[in-house]
């Protein structure tokens, strides 16, 4: 009885699909490799920017502290105390954030 289901023969030449599916698989291989390089790449960059978005953090504060003080003669509008309150728990906010990260 013959056996439907070739098994591979040791001395049997890799057929021309077998030999285009190793090279597009090394392919695929070689693309995800830089594929991982890139995003690594941006990852770094992507903490760097958050760093130096983090170092501006205590001089935001400061002008919001200046401005605080120079708008605090008396003759805020309105809406300027609400305001003020936004960026008081803005700047709570992003110390809570910094203390984490």
């Amino acid at each position: 009885m013959t056996n439907l289901h070739n098994h591979e023969d040791p001395a049997r030449q890799p057929s021309e699909f077998e030999i285009r599916r190793a090279e597009l698989v090394g392919q695929i291989g070689d693309s995800l490799e830089q594929v991982l390089t890139q995003i690594n790449a941006l990852n770094r960059s992507l903490e760097g920017i958050i760093e130096i978005g983090n170092e501006f953090s205590q001089v935001e504060a400061l002008w919001s502290q200046f401005e605080d003080v120079m708008g605090s003669n008396g003759n805020n509008p309105a809406g300027e105390e609400d305001r003020s309150q936004e960026r008081s728990d803005r700047r709570n906010g992003d110390a809570e954030r910094s203390a984490k990260g």
